[in-house]
């Protein structure tokens, strides 16, 4: 089957009136407009073209014209197969973002390259920052880093790919928030060598260290737009001297899997009693923050449950309007699967805290579920009550709307009884059942077999009585109007009247008598 796909046209603006030239030129008119824009048309052709005395202009015939609603069939099969495409095609695009992921320089090059030649001396490297806002707390993993030759191990240079950065080349002991014990404990004399090379090689636990730190979660409840903050202090001891050694520059990661870290560090020192120095120290600041893309998706996700809220509302108010329970069967199903469905989308946002109460499940998921299960109760409360009626009025007696008209029968002079298709059940109304129905049918269909609608009625008293012979033989249907009429027999002619006989009638008048005619019921 095909399936027609709008193709716009690119050769005549969209409002053209070149159809419309038909209603308001002669044919010789247009054939004269044909040849004109022919001749402007190779004119133009010719312009751009090299011309030579030899060049033969060869007629061209008219132009095709393509309307602008031009319509080409496409196959259903075309479309699929055109779908399937473009999605592979989308699909292969946004996959070569991980291709040259891993091509630009360390991260922590520039800034190692800058404390080198501005403040060369120790430096701490955060790689790793771990926010956990349940805690709430914040774990960082430090690399002990020296920049400058003075600085520097023998044999280490190359840290994070800068050439004037290495490590430490004195054991130190590192002090996290003025603990009174070392957080960590540096030995330049543990770090081994590489055979092949003769460099040092950096182990990870030899050169790195973890810390701990309290977060401020004042504003935890205003997630996606919540920030935290964190201040720590941290100062190197040499173990040789037992000096406090100048921290020079404190550098961490920026950018982890659901927050955006801003690192700012200054120079601090502690004092004696008297005053004086006692040592120096390094303090940084961290401000912690939700990425724009995970506030965007976050945000997205709320207005979509409240969209979803709002559905079940609307099925809520079509639902009222509806007569059969069938048709509200869909509107029950749907929002029963939107209760189900609003807890998920709460649950897919991007590192979203637990159901603590905060703001955006208090003006989001806490009350799109209470709307969502009132209309889905509302729904099925509605079911139950037009069930409930339903089977009231499959069960109950209908009276019938229309009351039965008496019946006026009279016994005809030769004892001839009323025939019982005359006992004909009432009027079927609009409440009556199928089988009620059914049955007035079979006796009128009965009553029209039987010869009882017959035209036009005559005498009773002229009627035909059957011998006792003839009785039983033949029907008065197949008899002429001609022989009926002789004959004076009559049919009931009402759906509720039986065979009558009136001695009042006149066969020559063919009429009622004044004084005899039947009054109307």
């Amino acid at each position: 089957m095909l399936s027609f796909v709008r193709i716009p046209s690119f050769f005549q603006p969209r409002r053209s009136f070149r159809r419309l030239r038909s209603f308001h030129l002669t044919p010789r008119e247009v054939q004269v407009l044909q040849a004109r824009q022919f001749e402007q048309a190779k004119a133009k052709n010719l312009s751009g073209q090299s011309r030579d005395e030899n060049a033969v202009v060869l007629s061209q015939p008219n132009p095709i014209i393509i309307p602008s609603n031009f319509v080409a069939p496409v196959r259903g099969k075309t479309v699929v197969i055109f779908a399937l495409l473009a999605s592979l095609f989308f699909i292969a695009s946004i996959s070569f973002a991980f291709l040259g992921a891993d091509i630009d320089e360390p991260y922590f090059l520039k800034a190692l390259n800058t404390a080198a030649e501005q403040n060369p001396g120790l430096v701490l490297v955060g790689e790793n920052v771990d926010v956990d806002v349940d805690e709430p707390s914040v774990g960082v993993r430090w690399s002990i880093i020296a920049c400058g030759d003075d600085f520097v191990l023998p044999g280490s240079f190359g840290v994070h790919g800068s050439t004037v950065c290495g490590l430490p080349g004195s054991a130190l002991d590192i002090y996290v928030d003025s603990d009174d014990d070392p957080t960590a404990s540096y030995d330049p004399e543990a770090i081994p060598f590489d055979k092949e090379s003769g460099h040092r090689r950096s182990i990870q636990n030899l050169v790195q260290f973890d810390s701990d730190h309290v977060l401020d979660v004042h504003e935890a409840r205003l997630y996606p737009f919540d920030t935290y903050k964190l201040s720590s202090t941290i100062r190197a001891i040499s173990k040789s001297t037992n000096k406090s050694v100048p921290i020079s520059r404190i550098v961490a990661i920026n950018i982890v899997s659901s927050f955006d870290i801003a690192t700012s560090d200054l120079e601090s020192y502690s004092s004696n009693e008297n005053g004086t120095r006692s040592s120096y120290s390094r303090d940084f600041d961290m401000n912690i923050a939700r990425p724009p893309t995970a506030r965007l998706f976050a945000l997205l996700l709320f207005m979509i449950s409240w969209i979803l809220t709002h559905v079940t509302v609307g099925h809520v108010m079509l639902a009222k309007r509806l007569r059969g329970l069938k048709a509200m069967v869909p509107h029950l199903i749907s929002s029963a699967a939107i209760l189900i469905a609003i807890p998920q989308l709460r649950a897919t946002m991007p590192d979203a805290p637990g159901f603590d109460g905060v703001l955006i499940d208090t003006i989001g998921y806490f009350p799109q579920m209470v709307i969502v299960a009132i209309s889905t109760i509302i729904l099925l409360l509605m079911i139950v009550v037009r069930e409930f009626d339903k089977g009231r009025q499959s069960t109950d007696v209908q009276e019938p709307l229309n009351a039965q008209i008496p019946i006026i029968r009279c016994t005809p002079p030769n004892g001839h009884q009323s025939s019982i298709l005359s006992q004909s059940s009432s009027i079927p109304h609009s409440r009556s059942s199928s089988v009620e129905i059914a049955q007035w049918e079979m006796q009128r269909m009965l009553k029209h077999l039987k010869g009882q609608y017959v035209f036009p009625p005559v005498k009773p008293s002229h009627r035909l009585k059957p011998s006792e012979d003839n009785k039983n033989h033949g029907h008065r249907r197949v008899k002429t109007m001609s022989k009926i009429m002789e004959a004076g027999e009559v049919s009931h002619f009402s759906d509720s009247e039986d065979d009558t006989w009136n001695p009042n009638y006149s066969p020559k008048s063919q009429r009622w008598s004044k004084k005899s005619k039947p009054k109307p019921f």
